[in-house]
């Protein structure tokens, strides 16, 4: 395969991950290693133009040609990037919907490639879950519609863990390290306040609809009597009495009960416990918050206890703090991944992890073509999770172990960690502004 002489562009999107800055600076860093595939372009005032550049905000920000120039970045910084939560380059939660909105999403697309052309972009790398992956797909889709050589590679990136054709995604195994800890420390607090009045303390975990966060907090559960006790995925329809019941049986047992509970679950007919429809995001999701409230409410009125419940929010999205090596050594290596594949001609993939064993724990990246990613959301599946449906079963434990493995060398400063901030120097815009 020939050369592909050009830019590079990066960008993250959707919810952030402890570990989605590790691809990035997977992708700096490896991209580094070719400075003959990538040789320093000058404009016309013979000043070099840099080669590898990060769009802010996502797809949003090369729409708006809002790019920064990567290769200033400090090599320090661009370590330090392993070590720090949230979305360095900033994300967004735009799509080009082409069902919806066909004539503002031709429009985008156009915007798109001007932008492309007027910078010279050959590589695009787009860090994000299911619909980024779909935009990426677009983007490809489109590229080779217009005749634009370019080479697209998706970076998977989701707490979630729902992207198909891939053993699991990089952020997953640092949320539910956090998750797992979490409940354990609720749990010793809880417990050691139980009474004979009975306590049900409700924790609502993120996730939409497949349990897949939710169920790694069985990690926890070290033997019978410890939490968590109930776990409530949405792949198991949510029955009201079953579920009063195994809480008072709990209470009864251990005079506490410490329930788990996916923002997404849903009864026998679909309807979502926690779903506020007023609230709609720009993919058209409604906003999952409540699940736990609900419960709560249920569990006071019918058994006459005290219900508590804790919403871990951001925070286990965030926790980098206690993220696992495991997961931050996988996301620096999808990012790696994606440059090299690229380089080498490919175009249309997702880098995917494909486990090996599971004692020894092994696992490598591989390629999955994009249009088998977009839009498609993997369950947990049915045989990883108990008959009566309240807990994962030995087969999502021998899963989900490997992938919280190890503790990071966070750096620290004044006893807090100490997070790496990005220069941000702007690259200069060619084109008039983007019309709404």
């Amino acid at each position: 395969m020939a050369n592909l002489i050009g830019r590079m562009l990066v960008a993250q999107s959707g919810g952030p991950t402890a570990v989605i800055n590790g691809s990035l600076a997977g992708v700096i860093q490896e991209a580094g290693r070719y400075p003959d595939l990538f040789p320093q372009e000058s404009d016309a005032d013979d000043e070099p133009v840099p080669v590898v550049y990060g769009a802010l905000n996502g797809i949003l920000g090369v729409l708006n040609e809002d790019f920064i120039d990567l290769e200033v970045e400090k090599r320090a910084t661009i370590e330090a990037l392993k070590f720090t939560p949230g979305a360095a380059l900033g994300t967004c939660r735009y799509k080009i919907d082409f069902q919806n909105k066909p004539e503002q999403a031709a429009r985008d697309v156009d915007r798109l490639f001007k932008v492309f052309e007027a910078h010279n972009i050959r590589y695009f790398f787009y860090i994000g879950g299911n619909d980024s992956q779909d935009t990426a797909f677009k983007v490809h889709e489109e590229s080779v519609k217009r005749g634009w050589e370019m080479r697209v590679i998706g970076i998977p990136k989701t707490i979630d863990n729902d992207l198909a054709n891939t053993d699991h995604c990089p952020g997953y195994g640092s949320t539910i390290k956090y998750n797992a800890a979490t409940v354990m420390e609720v749990a010793a607090d809880i417990g050691s306040m139980a009474t004979d009045d009975g306590a049900c303390c409700l924790i609502e975990v993120m996730g939409r609809d497949t349990g897949w966060i939710a169920a790694g907090t069985v990690l926890a559960k070290r033997d019978p009597a410890s939490a968590p006790h109930i776990i409530l995925l949405p792949e198991v329809a949510f029955d009201e009495d079953r579920f009063v019941t195994k809480v008072k049986e709990t209470i009864s047992a251990l005079k506490y009960c410490i329930v788990v509970v996916a923002e997404g679950i849903k009864d026998a007919a679909g309807n979502r416990i926690g779903l506020d429809t007023t609230q709609i995001d720009p993919f058209g999701h409604g906003l999952l918050s409540g699940a736990a409230e609900r419960l709560a409410q249920i569990v006071s009125k019918k058994l006459n206890i005290k219900a508590r419940t804790v919403k871990l929010g951001y925070a286990q999205r965030s926790a980098a703090h206690f993220a696992s090596a495991t997961d931050i050594e996988e996301a620096v290596a999808c990012g790696e991944k994606a440059v090299r594949v690229a380089v080498e001609g490919k175009s249309g993939y997702m880098v995917k992890l494909e486990r090996e064993s599971n004692q020894p724990y092994r696992c490598t990246t591989a390629l999955q073509e994009l249009k088998d990613i977009a839009n498609v959301e993997r369950l947990v599946p049915r045989e990883w999770i108990s008959e009566d449906g309240f807990l994962p079963n030995e087969h999502f434990v021998e899963y989900a172990k490997p992938l919280i493995q190890g503790e990071l060398p966070i750096p620290m400063q004044d006893g807090l960690p100490r997070h790496a901030v990005l220069d941000r120097v702007p690259i200069p815009k060619r084109l008039p502004p983007r019309e709404s």
